[in-house]
């Protein structure tokens, strides 16, 4: 059984595939994407394909990897770089890697809010600068999370395991939206669900870990920006295209709101020369919620799994259900 791994993933999961019997793998062997030419190459004639999210499988590689390809497995808990219709048509069955980087992913979230709405990447620039010259009244004053609202798009997995750390400092409120109302998931918070504009206009912080679909592309807009506060934190951990960033620079820079946090753009890496990252009230970070040691093996070893199970004919132990 032919496989292309797209990139050296963790140790851990390069160990699952080499240790399984009849299992051939071909890898490009580099911290950085592969280049397309060398993707449409590697994947010709194999029988699974094990990819990151950087990775856009669509039409084109499919065709070059021709009839062979059954299984395509993620090292991701997104699959908006899978062509899912071309790939549901050929039948061939796709992992990916949920559950297991939802903590991770929550302590960066709840991280990015305490860094954007206290400043704290301010303040270190201005330690390091000169600018600490005394104590002052107002002086590096932001926004706390005692009494707040709190209003998450998104109240999955990962929405809830926010939710769930953020209750302890004192949250007052959690709002939430989404396709639909989840009574299941939002009663530990007693959350409320609401229509996307009314959460923008009565949130204090808005938290955006929803999936991205053509529902939600650029749900995050001039509209949406306008109906925040002035003293309200936007923060994205989701995928960059759920926000229109023209926009949102336009929301920062103008004082429409107060300051975002995102860890994920559009696109990645953002061009060093982006807007955004000319503003003191918006911190980027390189898309890093999963980056533990342990979560990134884990989701190393999940989709060696995967992939493994998907060639066997076996229940996958994560399958997306095309």
């Amino acid at each position: 059984m032919a496989v292309f791994v797209t990139r050296r993933i963790p140790a851990e999961g390069l160990r699952v595939l080499s240790q399984a019997g009849g299992c051939r793998v071909q890898l490009w062997d580099s911290e950085e994407p592969v280049p397309r030419a060398e993707l449409l190459a590697g994947v010709a004639g194999k029988r699974g394909l094990l990819c990151l999210l950087t990775d856009r499988i669509d039409r084109e590689v499919l065709e070059a990897a021709g009839p062979s390809l059954k299984v395509i497995s993620t090292m991701s808990v997104g699959f908006d770089h899978l062509a899912l219709d071309e790939i549901k048509k050929r039948g061939i069955r796709v992992g990916y890697t949920p559950d297991v980087l939802t903590d991770a992913t929550a302590e960066l979230s709840v991280a990015l809010l305490l860094a954007t709405c206290r400043r704290l990447p301010e303040a270190v620039e201005q330690v390091k600068n000169g600018g600490w010259t005394t104590w002052k009244p107002l002086w590096m004053c932001g926004y706390g999370l005692s009494d707040s609202t709190v209003g998450i798009i998104g109240l999955g997995r990962i929405g809830q395991a926010i939710a769930r750390r953020l209750k302890p400092f004192g949250v007052k409120k959690f709002l939430y939206t989404g396709s639909r109302p989840k009574p299941e998931n939002a009663a530990e918070f007693e959350a409320e669900f609401v229509p996307l504009l009314r959460l923008a206009e009565e949130s204090d912080f808005v938290v955006v870990t929803c999936a991205l679909t053509p529902a939600t592309q650029g749900m995050c807009n001039k509209d949406f920006f306008a109906r925040m506060k002035k003293t309200s934190v936007f923060i994205n951990t989701s995928r960059g295209a759920v926000v229109n960033q023209e926009d949102l620079y336009d929301a920062l820079a103008h004082g429409q709101i107060a300051a975002a946090g995102l860890d994920v753009t559009t696109p990645e890496p953002l061009p060093t020369d982006h807007p955004l990252l000319s503003l003191k009230n918006c911190v980027i970070l390189p898309h890093i919620g999963s980056a533990t040691y342990a979560t990134r093996s884990t989701m190393a070893v999940l989709a060696a799994n995967n992939l493994l199970a998907g060639l066997r004919g076996e229940p996958m132990p994560q399958e997306l259900q095309l």
